[in-house]
C-alpha cells in the first residue's frame, strides 16, 4: 500500500501540533496549513493528499467554504471535518459541504484510526 498523505487545516497552533503528531505517530506524512484558503491554494498548486483534516471555524476561509471549494475543484480525497461544534444543524451544514466524515474535537488516535479505516476501503 502506498503511504497515505494528509493535510491538517486548523488555525489553532495546539490543534495543528496535536493533529500533526497523531498523524506522524501513525506513519502518515502530513502538511499543516492555517485556514481554508491555504488549503485551497495548496491544491491549486497541484498537491494531492489522501486525507484532509478540516477545522470548521477559521479566519479568512472557514472549513465549510473550503470544503465546498475543494469539491468544486474536483478534489475527491477523504475530507474529515474536525470541530468542537456539536449542534446537529452545524454538523449537517459542514457534512453537506462535501465532508466524508465528521469527528468532534479533541481528535484522538481512535477517532483518527476510524477515519483512516474508511480511506482504506475507498481507495
Amino acid at each position: 500500500m502506498n503511504k497515505i498523505t494528509a493535510l491538517v487545516v486548523d488555525d489553532n497552533m495546539v490543534n495543528q501540533t496535536m493533529h500533526h503528531r497523531l498523524l506522524e505517530n501513525l506513519g502518515i506524512k502530513n502538511q499543516v496549513v492555517k485556514n481554508g484558503k491555504e488549503a485551497v491554494d495548496v491544491h491549486s498548486s497541484g498537491k494531492y493528499f489522501d486525507l484532509i483534516l478540516m477545522d470548521m471555524d477559521m479566519p479568512i476561509m472557514n472549513g465549510i467554504e473550503a470544503t465546498r471549494t475543494l469539491r468544486a475543484m474536483g478534489i475527491c480525497c477523504m475530507i474529515a471535518g474536525v470541530s468542537t461544534r456539536s449542534l446537529d444543524q452545524e454538523k449537517q451544514e459542514f457534512m453537506e459541504a462535501g465532508l466524508d466524515d465528521y469527528q468532534e474535537k479533541p481528535l484522538t488516535k481512535a477517532k483518527l484510526v476510524s477515519v483512516l479505516h474508511k480511506i482504506n476501503h475507498t481507495t
